[in-house]
Parts: C-alpha cells; sequence; structure tokens
C-alpha cells in the first residue's frame, strides 16, 4: 500500500524587513489581504512574537512562505530551524518590486515588509529558499569568508606600506617582492629607514632573516639583500624619514600580526574543512587546495536540492554569460549581479588549474586563440570548472581528467 505524500502548498505570506533591532512584519493571505502587522523585537523574544503570530493564522509552518533580504544571522536560522520557507531575496529586487507599488519614491520599514510579502505571494517562483545548508558547512563558510577578509586586509595595509617605501626608502622595494612575505617583515623590523639599513652587516642581516623563518637559501639572499641595501640611493629629509620610519614600523606590526592570526586561521579552516564529506572530491579537482577549496564548497553549500542542474548552480556563481536581445541588437556579457566571494574562489581556481590540467590549460588556449582576453578565458574556463564539479558531486566521484576533457580534444587525422 503506497502512501501519497502532498506537498504544502503556502497559505500565508509574510514580509520580514530587518533592522539591527528590530524587524518590521506584515502578514497577508492569498488574495493578499493584510492579517496582521507588527513591529517586533531582535532576540528570542522577537522570535517567539512572530511564531505567536504566525500560529494565529496558519496550522502549519510549511504553509508560511517568508520574505527578508539576507540568508544568513541567528533570526534567519531559527525561521529556517522552524519550517517555515524562507525566501532570501536581493536588496536590488526589492527596489524595483517597491515601485510597482508607488513610484513617488517614498519608502518605509513597514512598507518594504508590505512589499516583501506580495513579492513572495506573487513571485516567489522566481526567488530561492534559504538553502538548507548543514551546521558543518556553514562553519565552513564563516571560517573561509574570514579567511579571505584578512588576506584583503592585509593587502591593503601592505599597500600603504609600500605607498610609505616609495617615498623614502626605494631599496626596500627593490629587495622585497612581498612586502608581507617575512624576510620583508624581518628586515623592516630592524631597519624601518635607509640609513639603519645601509649599517645593517651581513651577519647582522642572516640573523634577521633566520629570526622571520628563513631556513634555506640563507646566505644566497643575504648576499642578495645586503649588495640592494648597499646601493647609493636618493635621501629625504631626516625629520622626513623618520617620521615615515615611524610609519613603516607600526605598518610592519600590523602586517606580522596579521600573519599570524591569519596563520591560525587558515589552520582551523584547513582541519574543519578536511572533516566534510564532499573535501576528498572537491580535493580531486585541480587548482583546488585547502583553503580555495573551502572557499567554493562554503559558498555554494552543501544543500543537494539547491542546484537542480549545471546550468542553476552555473548562474549562481556568475561564471555563465547574459544575452542581452533587444530588436536587432544583441549581446553575450558577462554577468555582474553575481556572489563575488564565490566568484573570485572560482576566478583563482581557474587560474591555479592552468599547470596540473592538460585539459584545462588546452582550454584556455583554445579561448585565447578565438581572441578572449586572459579575464575572458579564465572566467570561460571557470564555468566549465563549475559544471565538472557539479557533475562529479552528483555522482559521488571524484575528478577524472580524461571523462572531463576527452570529448574536447581534437580527432588524430
Amino acid at each position: 500500500m503506497s502512501i501519497e505524500v502532498k506537498e504544502v502548498v503556502a497559505l500565508i505570506f509574510v514580509g520580514n524587513d530587518w533592522a539591527e533591532d528590530h524587524h518590521d512584519v506584515h502578514v497577508m493571505n492569498e488574495a493578499g489581504s493584510k492579517l496582521a502587522a507588527r513591529r517586533l523585537p531582535e532576540g528570542v523574544a522577537g522570535v517567539s512574537a512572530f511564531h505567536a503570530l504566525l500560529a494565529e493564522h496558519a496550522g502549519d509552518p510549511h504553509e508560511v512562505a517568508v520574505g527578508i533580504e539576507t540568508d544568513h544571522g541567528l533570526w534567519v536560522a531559527s525561521l529556517v530551524a522552524a519550517g517555515y520557507r524562507v525566501y532570501a531575496v536581493n536588496p536590488k529586487a526589492v527596489a524595483r518590486y517597491r515601485d510597482r507599488h508607488h513610484v513617488g519614491g517614498g519608502k518605509s520599514d513597514p512598507g518594504d515588509a508590505k512589499v516583501l510579502a506580495d513579492l513572495v505571494r506573487t513571485d516567489a517562483h522566481n526567488h530561492r529558499v534559504v538553502a538548507g545548508d548543514s551546521d558543518q558547512v556553514q562553519a565552513i563558510k564563516i571560517l573561509a569568508r574570514a579567511q579571505q577578509s584578512m588576506v584583503w586586509l592585509r593587502s591593503r595595509e601592505t599597500n600603504r606600506l609600500r605607498n610609505a617605501l616609495r617615498e623614502f626608502y626605494p631599496a626596500a622595494l627593490t629587495a622585497f617582492q612581498d612586502l608581507h612575505d617575512h624576510d620583508a617583515l624581518a628586515v623592516l623590523t630592524r631597519a624601518p629607514d635607509p640609513d639603519r639599513a645601509a649599517r645593517l652587516t651581513r651577519s647582522q642581516l642572516t640573523a634577521a632573516l633566520r629570526a622571520g623563518g628563513r631556513r634555506r637559501n640563507l646566505h644566497t639572499t643575504t648576499e642578495r639583500i645586503h649588495a640592494v641595501l648597499h646601493t647609493q640611493q636618493l635621501h629625504a629629509p631626516e625629520a622626513t624619514a623618520a617620521a615615515y620610519a615611524s610609519v613603516v614600523t607600526a605598518q610592519v606590526g600590523v602586517i606580522t600580526a596579521i600573519n599570524t592570526q591569519l596563520a591560525q586561521l587558515e589552520a582551523q579552516l584547513e582541519a574543519t574543512f578536511e572533516q566534510h564529506p564532499d573535501a576528498d572530491i572537491l580535493l580531486s579537482l585541480p587548482g583546488l587546495s585547502d583553503v580555495l577549496g573551502a572557499r567554493v564548497l562554503g559558498e555554494f553549500g552543501d544543500d543537494p536540492e539547491r542546484f537542480t542542474d549545471t546550468k542553476s548552480r552555473r548562474n549562481y556563481a556568475g561564471t555563465s554569460p547574459i544575452t542581452i536581445a533587444s530588436g536587432k541588437k544583441r549581446a553575450v556579457l558577462a554577468r555582474h549581479a553575481r556572489n563575488t566571494r564565490l566568484y573570485d574562489a572560482l576566478d583563482q581556481w581557474a587560474f591555479c588549474s592552468l599547470k596540473p590540467s592538460p585539459g584545462a590549460r588546452a582550454y584556455y588556449d583554445q579561448r585565447r586563440a578565438a581572441g578572449d582576453t586572459h579575464h575572458q578565458a579564465l572566467r570561460a574556463l571557470a564555468n566549465r570548472w563549475v559544471g565538472i564539479l557539479h557533475g562529479c558531486l552528483k555522482h559521488r566521484t571524484p575528478y577524472d581528467e580524461h571523462t572531463a576533457w576527452a570529448h574536447r580534444q581534437p580527432v588524430a587525422a
């Protein structure tokens, strides 16, 4: 005897306009009639009041569709856990829906809550339900985003250091290619200005490099840096140089601290990522390391129902192009409305895959030969990798170079 399970259809529609300390909620029925409107506090009290309010109008949480302009946070997690169908709506989409209600330019939190309720009532099929990702992948996403943000922070601080050195200490820019590297930080700690750098002996320089962690090629590196720091340079006025030296010392301290915290964060990220069931599949793909693989997994999530096909995953990634056709004009352009963190990870993945994957290299070269720029070819390659990743995850199989690229190999004459 088979039992037919009927899908629960939403009967109540809720718009949730959130702020830092409160939530404006608008509840309507299928006809668009207002059932309730409240301002609820943030936290346990607000969530409890939300449940009580909806219990007056719906017998099952699955009958309730909620529209909100975010897909993360404790409030959203509480609604998802309670069983509501929560739709994360892009704020830009909400702004356009607002114009359907009034064109005068007025805006209010209760008004936006009503817009969100109407949106999920009429157009829920055009928006995505918040993914049911596991707690494990949520942790990976948090760590991966923090790691990426810290890398960006280090880049900004390194650029500030570079600008300071350019003004009074150009020899340091010649001596060190990466200013956030341990060699550069170790030497600049002891010699934050060109005068002290010129007085560094080889033994002092060797000691600084050793303290910074260098073990290999110590003599060769010492000789190279010593030669650069002892070349004749233009000198800034003494007061100016002293001021810039203080700036360099401060920046070196900031970057050193970031490096320390970044190393600890990456170790935690790698350990968490390697425990995920999908980690082995991602690491089988050329170009993906623990950190980069964690970023890709964290942004895609691990809900098996989130992406119905390769196209939807590519669209979410922002690697698939969009076509603009109007009248006699037709153009194929890059997709700019995208998850920027995921796109950045995929762009790095595509670049890192060029060396270990002959198929990826051949595909990139083919796109370049066809007239693509470097970034256009990388975007096309990333789009290809997203499709391969989708197939590997769907069939639970590791990457195979022949399977992925054999159909693109030219037929021998």
